[in-house]
Formats: C-alpha cells, sequence, structure tokens
C-alpha cells in the first residue's frame, strides 16, 4: 500500500520511516477525508460506504451526540442544540454574525470568539469542530486499522490568524497531529497538477458551501491566492470579508 507522503521541502523519508497521513477538506456544510491507497488518492468511506459526512453536530441529554447524517435527521426538531455551519464561528465573536438573530442557536458573547449554549452547556465553534474532525479521524484508522501520523488540513483562503489556530486547536483537541493548513484552492491547484511540469495561467476556483475562493496559478511551481470572500456561498450567516 503506498501512503501519501508529507516532508519538509527538499527532504524525502527514508522507507522505514514512513507513515500515514490524511487529508481533510474541513467543510462548512460537508466534510471528508482522503488518502493515497494504492498510490491513488481515495476519499475514505465509513461503515455504511459514505464518503460525504455532513458538518452537523447535535448534542443530547445525557452527554450523547449525533454527528453527521444522524445529526441532520434527528435535529429537525432540535435546531437549538444541532449546530451547523460552525465553520463560519471559528475564531469570530458574536458581531461577526450578521444574522445572529435569526439563527436558532443561544450565543454565548465572549471577547474573542462566541460561544453556543446547548443542553450539555456551553460548546466552543473548536470543540463542535473537534467533534467532526475526531469523526473524521476514526473513519480513517478504522480504514487503515493503524495510527494516524497527522492531517493536512484545508481552510478558506480568506481565514485570519485566528480562524487558522482556532482549525489548529479543534485538529488538537481531536487528537490529530496537524502537518499543514493548506488554502482550498491551493488544494485544488495542487490536486490537478498544476504546482508540477504545468505551463501557462490557470484561475482555480473554490466555489464552496459557504464562501468562494479563487487562485492563479502563473507559469510552473507558483500559486497566488488573488481572492476569498466569505458569505456568497449557499450557506450564509455571517458577514462578507474579502482579501
Amino acid at each position: 500500500m503506498a501512503l501519501l507522503q508529507i516532508s519538509e521541502p527538499g527532504q524525502t523519508p527514508n522507507p522505514h520511516e514512513r507513515r500515514i497521513a490524511i487529508g481533510i477538506d474541513l467543510g462548512t456544510t460537508h466534510s471528508l477525508v482522503a488518502s493515497v491507497r494504492h498510490g491513488v488518492a481515495e476519499c475514505l468511506p465509513d461503515a455504511k460506504g459514505r464518503v460525504i459526512l455532513p458538518s452537523v453536530v447535535r448534542y443530547l441529554p445525557g452527554g450523547g451526540r449525533q454527528i453527521g447524517e444522524d445529526a441532520v435527521t434527528g435535529g429537525v426538531g432540535d435546531p437549538e442544540n444541532t449546530i451547523a455551519s460552525v465553520k463560519r464561528f471559528m475564531g469570530r465573536s458574536l458581531k461577526d454574525v450578521a444574522l445572529a438573530a435569526k439563527l436558532p442557536y443561544h450565543f454565548v458573547d465572549h471577547p474573542g470568539m462566541l460561544g453556543l449554549q446547548t443542553v450539555q452547556g456551553e460548546k466552543s465553534p473548536v470543540e463542535v469542530s473537534a467533534d467532526i474532525l475526531a469523526t473524521l479521524r476514526y473513519r480513517a484508522e478504522d480504514t487503515f486499522n493503524a495510527d494516524l501520523y497527522g492531517a493536512v488540513i484545508t481552510v478558506p483562503a480568506y481565514f485570519d490568524d485566528a480562524q487558522r489556530q482556532a482549525t489548529k486547536d479543534a485538529a488538537q483537541l481531536a487528537g490529530l497531529n496537524v502537518l499543514r493548513l493548506i488554502n482550498e484552492p491551493t488544494a485544488a491547484a495542487i490536486a490537478y497538477g498544476l504546482d508540477n511540469a504545468s505551463e501557462g495561467i490557470y484561475a482555480v476556483y473554490d466555489l464552496g458551501g459557504g464562501g468562494h475562493g479563487w487562485r492563479l496559478s502563473p507559469g510552473r511551481r507558483r500559486l497566488r491566492p488573488r481572492a476569498g470572500r466569505l458569505g456568497v456561498g449557499t450557506n450564509r450567516c455571517c458577514r462578507g470579508q474579502r482579501h
């Protein structure tokens, strides 16, 4: 089995040092996990063969929780405890949530990052995201029947330092070693080989559920972020930002 190799530029790990690494797309509406198997990058399915995991967590009385499809189904009559689109709240305060009054959640305003009051008490966006990431981690560990070395996680190009740090904190809480955060448009460009022997200028668009981003790839091995916009995706609840 060929496994994904992650190493610093100019360094190649020895064969006996190779470990299992995964890639995670922590999306606003859906998430997934992938790795290289038999030389091919593949999205890893759950026990029911489902690749896509809805980015939804429902907190239940007594300490239980539902994640993914179960949360979507079970949360229809329990919206205040069913947290969706939590990625929008990462590293954000309540004033950054433009439509907060129209959302079913009970927000707790904090100077740094807001909280969400649930039947299990207050949950931070980091904790909710960690539940999603842990689900993907367990899926990967079950697939390989082995512990993971680490994960590369995609983030929107517009994410600022606070949002990126919140993503790292969530991964750590989920028991993941973050090898690298990579901008979503960059990940798309690399997936199509635009960082390796590709000539010309390419525009790579990231049409996400929570925001849109794009990247120019001029010439060979140069990927430049050009724009990102929050609040123009299919799932809108926060103020638009542009970088």
